[in-house]
């Protein structure tokens, strides 16, 4: 599921932002046990993907080609930041 259709994540600190986000629950996602980039498989656009304790998508933000190859690591290692 796509939240958002219009809301392209087209920065890295945006990447980040969301990143923040979700592990401070602002987005009040239950039940978050991970996050990874990944493809849509119908026409192969980029999304970053939230997923739950089942390995389900419980929430994704359309990305940028330069943000998935660029934001990988981002996601993988976590936010810089913390709040």
């Amino acid at each position: 599921m796509i939240n958002n259709e219009l809301s392209v994540i087209d920065s890295l600190e945006e990447l980040e932002a969301f990143l923040l986000s979700v592990e401070n629950g602002g987005l009040g996602l239950q039940s978050v046990e991970g996050v990874g980039m990944a493809t849509n498989n119908a026409d192969g656009r980029h999304f970053v993907a939230v997923f739950n304790d089942k390995q389900q998508l419980i929430y994704g933000r359309w990305v940028t080609n330069d943000v998935f190859e660029n934001g990988k690591e981002l996601v993988s290692k976590g936010p810089r930041h913390t709040h």
